[in-house]
This record gives C-alpha cells, structure tokens and sequence, in this order.
C-alpha cells in the first residue's frame, strides 16, 4: 500500500474528504519524526514503537578490492511491532 491508497482508506474509514485525511496522515508522520528526533522514541501501544538508532563508527571492507575501509557513525529509525499488530500477522 503506498500514500495515495493510505489517503484513499482513510477517507472511506473516516467518512471525510482526500483531502482531509491526507492533512491528518500528513500531520501524523510529521509528529513521528519530530518525536523519533526528540525524545528517541514514539510508541504507539498496540501497533509499534519507532526508535532512533545509532550506529558506531567501524571498519569495513570494499568488496571491489579487498581494502579496508572507515565507515562513519550513523543514525537510522527502526520499527518494532507492537503485540497487537504481531497477533494480526500470525
């Protein structure tokens, strides 16, 4: 499911136009990454929680000539399910 068909359910589920489901999922995922970016942590009980991840500088080797190679330090966001959802998927 991309954005477009995100909108599209939402608006059907809601009974409200595209356009104003698209504000809300807008506005959602605004907060997400200003909560991630935050505190490190947005947990919503039930269906997940975002982390912010940081990953330490290292070694590394390029696969073209065997050399090592420094990789920098790193963030990223990660998604872990919450029970809710998990029981859905089994």
């Amino acid at each position: 499911m991309n954005k477009k068909q995100l909108i599209d359910e939402v608006a059907a589920a809601v009974g409200s136009s595209k356009i104003d489901a698209e504000k809300a999922i807008n506005a959602v995922m605004e907060c997400v990454k200003k909560g991630v970016i935050k505190d490190s942590l947005v947990q919503l009980v039930g269906f997940g929680s975002f982390r912010l991840r940081k990953r330490k500088a290292r070694n590394g080797r390029n696969p073209r000539n065997g050399k090592t190679i420094k990789i920098k330090a790193s963030k990223s966001v990660a998604f872990r399910p919450g029970k809710g959802l998990k029981d859905m998927i089994s």
